[in-house]
């Protein structure tokens, strides 16, 4: 492999989100997906629309430190998954399953992005039982109010997180 280029003979997929922050649930995942893959491209949304806690060299920064040893190249991205699927040259996304909710959501987006491109093709790998409840917006709430969410995540998102928000003055639970 050469700089961020993707070997034509490597199954390399991609594992898109907004990952803010990254979880042990997004880490599950991954770990799992690298056992069917032999590279993942994480790819980082920007994304207009939403406003993030963390800033995507943040977000990536985050996820280079935790994801450190595994054969994961971490880049950003905005516009059509579909679009940047194709750029990549490969065809595959990785998707995460939690609950029915999720899949009613991840259907569709996997049938549009199948209309938009039609070699996609989304793998969909459930959630670690473990973190059927887990959300980067359930970790922020809980980050928010002061709870403890070194559980949930990282060490090093954890501290991050808790600076963040003593920052921002957003943790209701510490001075």
């Amino acid at each position: 492999m050469q700089g961020q280029s993707v070997e034509k003979n490597a199954r390399t997929a991609i594992y898109p989100g907004s990952f803010d922050p990254i979880t042990n649930g997004h880490l599950d995942i991954l770990s799992r997906a690298l056992k069917i893959f032999d590279k993942i491209i994480i790819a980082v949304l920007r994304n207009g629309s939403k406003e993030p806690l963390f800033s995507v060299e943040e977000r990536m920064s985050m996820i280079k430190q935790v994801t450190s040893g595994m054969n994961v190249v971490i880049e950003s991205f905005d516009g059509l998954l579909a679009d940047y699927v194709r750029q990549k040259e490969t065809n595959i996304i990785i998707r995460s399953l939690r609950a029915t909710s999720d899949f009613d959501y991840e259907f569709q987006m996997a049938v549009m992005n199948s209309q938009m491109n039609r070699e996609m093709e989304s793998i969909f790998l459930m959630t670690g039982k473990e973190y059927f409840f887990l959300s980067s917006s359930v970790v922020k709430e809980i980050a928010s109010r002061g709870g403890d969410v070194s559980w949930l995540v990282p060490p090093v998102v954890a501290e991050k997180l808790k600076a963040k928000l003593r920052s921002s003055g957003s943790n209701n639970g510490e001075e």
